[in-house]
């Protein structure tokens, strides 16, 4: 399994895992997508590397997170996650609906 999943009330964390590749997509995908509809934050702070493929996952969770107007945020980046995230081009993961109060 590639994270760990704590659930407070009805928003979920989801602690990604230390090395984000080929092998983590599919799981991270599944785990996401299981947690659908919900608040979501991801915890980033283990993360070392991520590779394409697991970026791509989490910018599609992104993009459903805001077509659903729903909560995702990225909290505690690794500052091996925030190298990688700029490697890529600084892709924007975070969503919160308009109004919406941390």
């Amino acid at each position: 399994m590639a994270t760990d999943t704590a659930t407070v009330a009805d928003r979920a964390t989801v602690s990604l895992a230390p090395v984000l590749d080929l092998q983590a997509a599919e799981p991270l995908r599944a785990e996401l997508m299981a947690l659908r509809g919900r608040p979501l934050d991801l915890d980033a702070s283990q993360v070392t590397r991520m590779g394409g493929l697991c970026l791509q996952v989490l910018m599609s969770a992104r993009k459903i997170w805001s077509e659903d107007g729903v909560c995702l945020t990225v909290d505690q980046p690794s500052l091996a996650f925030s190298e990688q995230l700029a490697a890529f081009g600084e892709p924007e993961l975070q969503f919160e609906p308009q109004g919406e109060l941390s």
